[in-house]
Formats: C-alpha cells, sequence, structure tokens
C-alpha cells in the first residue's frame, strides 16, 4: 500500500487517537446539524409517501457543502490547519463513526417504538425487533425540525469532501506538490459532490426518501460506507507515480493525453448519471416539461421514454458506474483495490436493476413489455 510507508503511523489505533477522532466526528457531526437549523435555506414539499401524506423539507445541503469549505479553506490558509492528521487517523475514525452509527440507531429504535412505530410480518420477513434495528421502525424521524434521514446525507457527503481533501493535503505536505491525477481525482469527486447539492431537490424523488425507514442499514450506508469506501481510491492516488530518488522524490504520473481522455470519459458518465436522474424527477413534478427542448413522449403517460429513458432503463446507473470508475482510473493500473469501488456498486446496482425490473413489470403489464422494446438494455448496451 503506497501510502503506509509514508504514515506509518496510520496503523496503531491507541487511545489518543480515538479521543481526537472522536472529538472530531462529534464536533462535525453537531456543527452540521445545528447549522441544518439556523441556517436560512429553501424549502421543498416533498412527494407523496405510501400513507398518501406529504412533507415539506428544509434543504440546507448546499449552504452547508459551501460553508464547510470556506471554513476549511481559511483554517488552511490562515491558520495553519493541517487535513492530513485526517488520514493518519484513518481507522480510528472509522472505529468511531460506526460507534456513532450503532448509538445513533439505537436512539432511532428506541423512539420509533416510543411512538408506536414498528415494522410487520407484511413489511418484512425479518422478526419485529430485528426488522426495527435494520429497516428503522419510522419512515421520517425528525429531531427539532430536522429531518433526520435527509441530514445524515451531509456528515456522509460532506464528510467524504474533507476526507478527499484531505488526501491532497497529505500529498502535498509529503511530495511538495500536488500531482495532475489528485487534481483530477479532486475535480472529480467535488463536481460529484456539488451537482448532488446543486439539486438537493431530487433526493425527495427517490425510494429512499419516500418510502424506506430510516434505520441500521441507511445509517451505516451513510455514516460508514459513504465516507470511507467512496474516498477509498484517494489512498492510491496519494502516491500514484512518486519514485524516491537519490535526489529526492521524482513524479512521472499521467500523459497529459491520458488526462484529457479520463475528463472526457468522466463528464460523458458525470452527465449520463445526473442527467437521467434529473430528467425522471422534472417529468415527476411536471409532465408536460420539456427533456431535451421537445414535449416528453410517454407510454400511456405513465413511462418516460424521452432523453436518457429512450436509451436504457437504468441508464442513470450507467452513468453512476462510469463516474466511479472514473475516480478509480486516477489511481492508474498499480492496484486493483481502487476498483473494489466500482466493483461494489456494479454488484449492487445491477441486482437493484433486476429486482426494479421484476417490480415494473408486475406494476406495468403489458406497458412495461413495450417500454422494454424502447430501451432494450437496462445498464451495459448489448450485454445487461
Amino acid at each position: 500500500m503506497p501510502f503506509a510507508e509514508h504514515f506509518p503511523e496510520i496503523l496503531p489505533v491507541t487511545a489518543e487517537t480515538l479521543a481526537h477522532a472522536t472529538l472530531w466526528v462529534s464536533g462535525f457531526i453537531i456543527a452540521l446539524f445545528v447549522g441544518s437549523i439556523l441556517l436560512p435555506a429553501p424549502r421543498w414539499m416533498g412527494f407523496e409517501q405510501p400513507s398518501g401524506a406529504r412533507k415539506e423539507y428544509k434543504l440546507s445541503g448546499l449552504p452547508l457543502f459551501l460553508i464547510t469549505h470556506v471554513v476549511l479553506g481559511a483554517g488552511v490558509a490562515f491558520f495553519g490547519w493541517s487535513l492530513a492528521p485526517l488520514v493518519s487517523h484513518f481507522w480510528s475514525l472509522f472505529i468511531v463513526m460506526n460507534v456513532w452509527s450503532l448509538v445513533f440507531t439505537l436512539y432511532l429504535f428506541v423512539v420509533g417504538r416510543a411512538k408506536g412505530a414498528t415494522h410487520t410480518k407484511e413489511e418484512s420477513p425479518l422478526p419485529p425487533l430485528l426488522a426495527d434495528l435494520w429497516f428503522g421502525p419510522e419512515l421520517n424521524p425528525t429531531l427539532l425540525g430536522v429531518d433526520l434521514k435527509m441530514f445524515m446525507y451531509h456528515p456522509s457527503l460532506i464528510g467524504l469532501a474533507v476526507m478527499n481533501a484531505a488526501f491532497a493535503h497529505a500529498q502535498y505536505e509529503t511530495f511538495g506538490a500536488i500531482t495532475l491525477e489528485m487534481w483530477l481525482y479532486q475535480a472529480f469527486t467535488w463536481a460529484y459532490l456539488f451537482t448532488h447539492y446543486a439539486r438537493e431537490d431530487f433526493m425527495l424523488s427517490t425510494w429512499d426518501i419516500i418510502a424506506e425507514r430510516f434505520g441500521f442499514m441507511l445509517v451505516w450506508g451513510d455514516l460508514v460506507y459513504v465516507p470511507f469506501l467512496y474516498s477509498l481510491v484517494g489512498w492510491w492516488v496519494f502516491g500514484h507515480g512518486w519514485t524516491d530518488t537519490p535526489e529526492g522524490w521524482v513524479h512521472e504520473g499521467f500523459p497529459l493525453w491520458g488526462a484529457a481522455v479520463l475528463v472526457a470519459f468522466h463528464a460523458l458518465s458525470h452527465a449520463v448519471f445526473r442527467g437521467a436522474n434529473w430528467q425522471k424527477d422534472r417529468f415527476k413534478r411536471d409532465p408536460e416539461a420539456h427533456i431535451w427542448g421537445k414535449t416528453p413522449e410517454t407510454i400511456d403517460g405513465r413511462l418516460l421514454i424521452s432523453g436518457w429513458w429512450g436509451v436504457g432503463r437504468k441508464i442513470n446507473y450507467t452513468g453512476e458506474i462510469g463516474v466511479y470508475i472514473s475516480f478509480a482510473l486516477c489511481a492508474g493500473f498499480t492496484s486493483p483495490f481502487p476498483y473494489i469501488l466500482p466493483l461494489t456498486l456494479i454488484i449492487l446496482l445491477t441486482q437493484r436493476a433486476g429486482r426494479d425490473d421484476k417490480r415494473c413489470r408486475a406494476k406495468y403489464g403489458e406497458l412495461w413489455e413495450q417500454y422494454c422494446r424502447k430501451a432494450r438494455f437496462r445498464i451495459i448496451p448489448f450485454v445487461y
């Protein structure tokens, strides 16, 4: 692992590193929660939930995302802050985030059960106790006016942004320079996160927000899976291309033409990923809203076949997988480990696409068969 030779202190987990990690993680989450309450932000009405109810959401993600960057940037530029300790304390942070996940799950369980919320056998094959711990007893738990399910995306995604920035800062402190591949990695991941928050309202139309209860499954995914697995590539981008010579560190990285191809690949994948999601969201809100400059075509007014949705049935997954592959490509081909992230997403999304295909086939019947004849593949053209 290229990182360990430059950060030998990364391996031990001590009482001191755990204390630091607890302070940093707790302060970060609490600051984001207080910001969610106090910062001015737009309010959006959510989509109809299974009960028929609709909920209003305060979308404070973009202000929190930008203010976090301003605070950290000012701290580094004017107060001598270093983000590199986040890397050297990686495993301690990982442990603390897991503890936070368990504590928060217990809170959701206790509060939800106190309100009388619980799963039934019809909703989950698991016993109610396990179902309420894993999936959560409540659909939309709220604390001090903050929707907790939407809030948990902030320590997840903004935490990922901070962790990624820490790899760049660590590379600069170690080698005295930030490489082209690190700049590409930072640009790709930042664009991925910024476009999420620029259209945070899109999340209100997702299955997780509309119909998924909030328990350990989503909490652990937000607090642990995303910030730690998604930043995995940074470990290999950090040391990519560096050679220790008698004259000092020498770097041989990407050729410019390779970087240009990678930028084009990321841009296309990103456009497909976000564009498809935003087209579906726009259609749900206003079936007459233009897509690619035209009134959208549909099958019986129910299934969208315009724009990206006339190309593939889960074309958004195609773009999303491409985005994660572009992250991994920033680390080159010296190790298979950076490709764990896109591989896990391929497994997860192809399995989810299969389940969704069965659900849609049962829901729409012949209309779905017509749609499949129009959009012939799910995720990978001519393959799947």
